[in-house]
């Protein structure tokens, strides 16, 4: 089978710039093993299915859509008896609140992904709005509601 090397190319580009935003996306939604997981079926998908994909307005965030639903069953099996986030290790990572994966894990997930991305990795209110297919009010919203559930949690004034 002829590989076109052109399909090959323009998907290798987006690959680039899509893959670390939809990991942190999905890790940060289901936790490290399942957002992993999602990644991956959302990847592939959107290569098997690249032509469709260059048509899309915001691929990213349809390919978010893709691997949140390619988990969805594992995740309601697993979130019953699972934790959400690994335990800190403090022997590797710079010191976080040892409550704090499961203060996150508490959250809705719209406000989980809302907060870890923006004040986890930087993104902007904006940026989050377009993976989620929300209003940037909505965004504002989650990111309220959850940053207070998380200083409630935490038992952090504000």
């Amino acid at each position: 089978m002829a590989v076109d090397t052109e399909r090959t190319a323009s998907f290798t580009d987006f690959f680039d710039e899509a893959e670390p935003r939809l990991r942190r996306a999905l890790c940060v939604a289901f936790g490290r093993e399942l957002g992993l997981e999602a990644t991956a079926e959302a990847l592939a998908w959107g290569w098997e299915h690249w032509e469709q994909m260059q048509q899309i307005d915001n691929p990213i965030g349809y390919l978010y859509r893709v691997g949140r639903s390619s988990v969805r069953t594992e995740w309601r099996r697993r979130s019953r008896r699972a934790p959400l986030f690994d335990a800190v290790d403090g022997e590797r990572l710079p010191w976080v609140e040892p409550g704090l994966p499961g203060a996150m894990a508490a959250l809705s997930e719209r406000q989980r992904v809302t907060v870890g991305l923006v004040h986890g990795y930087g993104w902007t209110q904006q940026d989050v709005a377009d993976l989620l297919h929300l209003s940037p009010g909505t965004i504002k919203n989650h990111l309220d509601r959850g940053m207070a559930k998380l200083r409630r949690s935490l038992g952090v004034k504000p």
